[in-house]
């Protein structure tokens, strides 16, 4: 599912305009992400939590040149679902 299609089915479930809720949606994105560059966690109850993990620093192999490079430290975004939303998926 696109984010056109998420703002065409809030819109059908509510009947709030389509400029609205995409400013709405944006927004609401917008503030995760700033979030999770500030190291923060963002818990949505029902839903999930998205939280920043930091990776290891690891070495990979270059196979056309044959060489080892190092991949260094970093953090990633990471979603863990809440138990009810794991649930509901199960079935």
């Amino acid at each position: 599912m696109t984010k056109i299609e998420i703002i065409k089915e809030v819109k059908n479930e509510t009947g709030v305009d389509e400029r609205t809720i995409s400013f709405v949606l944006e927004s609401v994105l917008k503030q995760i992400q700033e979030s999770l560059e500030r190291k923060e966690s963002v818990f949505l109850r029902g839903f999930g939590t998205f939280e920043g993990k930091l990776r290891a620093e690891k070495k990979a192999r270059n196979i056309s040149q044959g060489t080892t490079v190092t991949i260094p430290a970093h953090h990633v975004p990471h979603f863990k679902p809440a138990k009810d939303f794991k649930k509901k998926l199960d079935k």
